[in-house]
């Protein structure tokens, strides 16, 4: 993975390569590829919050185009999940800043169906928890995944997170309850 570091604005610097992927900022260009998997039902369904419409798509990343400082809760760092070798958006992941003072950060990941089973949620979100506790001096990485979404759960055991948590019944998706797992690692377990 190539090194990453925050520029003198005090933002996190980006692309960071893997083997196969390119994870970088999203771009106005991406809204097409971004909107053909958000707007998907069974994308969102996990996600608690409808599809996402074209102008959502296109809102969130002008929102986040220039990236993110990485100082304050909340903040978001939101990236684009690229082919080293083929053009377009696979899949995206996010990691936000939860507790400042306590070093906390959430992790996510979204990706298109149409690239499911390769790796790449798995290959994206192993770059991602390396740059949160290599070059953030984050001190834990969460996750928080809809209970009947084993494939998340597949890459938080793939990740090596440790199941902390199992809220039953916890939010309210609509008119189905849903049940959430919360998936975790420290910063020295990571470097174990």
């Amino acid at each position: 993975m190539t090194a990453v570091s925050r520029n003198t604005a005090g933002r996190v610097a980006v692309p960071v390569a893997t083997d196969r992927l390119v994870l970088r900022l999203f771009t106005p260009a991406d809204v097409e590829d971004r909107y053909a998997y958000q707007c998907l039902p069974e994308v969102a369904r996990y996600l608690y919050r409808p599809p996402l419409t074209r102008e959502g798509c296109a809102e969130s990343i002008a929102a986040r185009a220039e990236g993110t400082g990485w100082r304050a809760d909340g903040d978001t760092l939101l990236l684009a999940v690229c082919r080293a070798d083929e053009p377009g958006v696979v899949g995206e992941v996010v990691l936000t800043l939860t507790s400042a003072h306590a070093r906390q950060a959430e992790i996510g990941w979204v990706f298109d169906p149409r690239h499911a089973g390769r790796g790449y949620a798995t290959e994206a979100a192993a770059a991602l928890v390396a740059l949160a506790f290599g070059q953030l001096g984050v001190h834990r990485v969460f996750a928080r995944l809809d209970a009947l979404n084993t494939a998340s759960a597949r890459v938080c055991e793939r990740l090596g997170m440790r199941r902390e948590a199992h809220l039953v019944e916890n939010d309210l998706d609509g008119d189905r309850w849903g049940s959430e797992y919360v998936y975790a690692m420290l910063a020295r377990e990571w470097r174990g």
